[in-house]
C-alpha cells in the first residue's frame, strides 16, 4: 500500500529522524568539548607541573600544534589550542567542573563555539548566565551573540536588587511577576530604521511586523503574538492597540503602544485606558491582569512615576534604540538608570 508524502505516520517518523539526529549532533558537540577541556586540564598541568614556566608553555603549545596536526589534521593550531588552555583555565574555577576528570562526568551542553565566546566574558556572573539561558532556549551562536551585544544581562540586573541578581547568575532568567519581562531600553537594530533620518509610528510598527520572529526574542520568554492595531469599541468610538501579544508563563495579555517621541502623561493614560479594557472585557477570569508596555524614543522617569500608582505592577514605559550600542555606551546608560533608581 503507498502511504500518502501528508500522513501522519510519515509525520511521525521525519519528527522521530529529526529529534534523533539533532540529540546525535548536541552528543557530539558535547563529547568535543569535554575533550578539549581535558585536553587543555593536561596543557596546564603540563605547563605548571607545581610552579609558572611561561617560555615552557608557549614551546609546548607550538610542539603540541605540529605533533596534533600532524596526526589529526587541522583543528589543532596554535591558536586553537591557546583557546582550549583558555577554555579550561576558565571553567576550571566553576563548582561544577572543579572535579571533573572523566568523560562521564561532561557537564558542558553547549557547542565548542558556543564556549570560545562565552570565555571572553570575564564577569563569572555575566557568563554564566549567558550559558544558563543559550542552553534552556536553545540558542545559536548568533542568537547567543546578538544578547550579549546588546547586554541583555546588565539590562535585566538593572530592575533587580542583589539577590534577584544572584539568581541569575544560578538560574538565568526566571518569569514570576510583570517586572520580570520588562527591559529598559528595548535594542531594535534589526529594523534597519537607523538608515532613516526620518520615520512614522506606522513605520516604526511596520518595521517590527517584518521583523516580529527577532522582536519577541528582543521582549523575552514567553511571548506569542496575538494582532497588530487591534480594534475594540465602546460607547461608539473605536480605539486601536498597535500590538498585542499574550505571555504564556505569566498567563495574561501584554499590550504595546509605540511613540517614536518623548512620552508624554497623555500616552500613560491612554496605555491606562487599553489595559482597564482588556481587564474588564477581555481577560478570562483565570487569566492575570493585562501588562501595558509604553515603548518610546525618549521618557522622564519622574513624570511615568507621578503618572503611575505607586504600587504599580501594570504599566511600563520603555525606551528603545534603532541602533546596536557598543557595550561600553550601554553600560554607561545602565549605570545611569541605576544611579536614578537609587536616588
Amino acid at each position: 500500500m503507498e502511504l500518502k508524502r501528508d500522513s501522519h505516520i510519515y509525520d511521525e517518523i521525519k519528527s522521530l529522524l529529526e529529534n534523533a539526529r539533532k540529540k546525535v549532533l548536541s552528543t557530539v558537540n558535547s563529547t568535543m568539548t569535554m575533550t578539549y577541556f581535558l585536553i587543555g586540564k593536561n596543557i596546564v598541568e603540563e605547563e605548571q607541573n607545581g610552579e609558572s614556566r611561561a617560555e615552557y608553555g608557549k614551546e609546548l603549545i607550538k610542539n603540541l600544534a605540529v605533533q596534533l596536526t600532524e596526526e589529526f589534521g587541522k583543528g589543532f593550531t596554535i591558536r586553537n589550542l591557546e583557546l582550549i588552555r583558555k577554555f579550561y583555565m576558565t571553567y576550571s574555577q566553576d563548582e561544577k567542573t572543579k572535579s571533573v576528570i572523566s568523560f562521564s562526568e561532561n557537564p558542558f551542553k553547549l557547542s565548542w563555539t558556543h564556549y570560545i565566546r562565552l570565555v571572553r566574558i570575564q564577569n563569572i556572573e555575566e557568563r554564566r548566565f549567558y550559558e544558563i539561558e543559550a542552553e534552556k532556549e536553545n540558542w545559536t551562536v548568533r542568537e547567543m551573540e546578538r544578547q550579549i551585544s546588546s547586554c541583555l544581562y546588565e539590562r535585566l540586573v538593572l530592575s533587580r536588587d542583589k539577590e534577584e541578581v544572584k539568581s541569575l547568575a544560578m538560574k538565568g532568567q526566571i518569569v514570576e511577576k510583570p517586572k520580570d519581562i520588562i527591559k529598559d531600553p528595548y535594542i531594535l537594530e534589526f529594523l534597519g530604521l537607523h538608515e532613516m533620518s526620518n520615520y512614522s509610528e506606522n513605520i516604526l510598527e511596520t518595521a517590527i511586523i517584518s521583523h516580529i520572529e527577532k522582536f519577541i526574542m528582543e521582549l523575552g520568554k514567553g511571548f506569542l503574538f496575538q494582532g497588530r492595531q487591534v480594534r475594540f469599541t465602546f460607547d461608539e468610538e473605536h480605539f486601536f492597540v498597535d500590538l498585542v501579544f499574550y505571555n504564556r508563563i505569566l498567563k495574561c495579555f501584554v499590550i504595546i503602544d509605540l511613540k517614536i517621541g518623548k512620552l508624554k502623561h497623555q500616552d500613560i493614560g491612554q496605555m491606562q485606558m487599553y489595559v482597564n479594557y482588556y481587564d474588564r472585557f477581555i481577560k478570562l477570569p483565570d487569566e492575570n491582569k493585562t501588562i501595558g508596555i509604553i515603548i518610546c524614543k525618549d521618557k522622564n522617569d519622574t513624570l511615568v512615576e507621578i503618572t503611575l500608582p505607586e504600587n504599580n505592577e501594570q504599566i511600563f514605559a520603555s525606551r528603545y534604540m534603532t541602533i546596536l550600542p557598543s557595550k561600553e555606551e550601554l553600560a554607561k546608560i545602565v549605570e545611569e538608570e541605576r544611579e536614578k533608581n537609587e536616588n
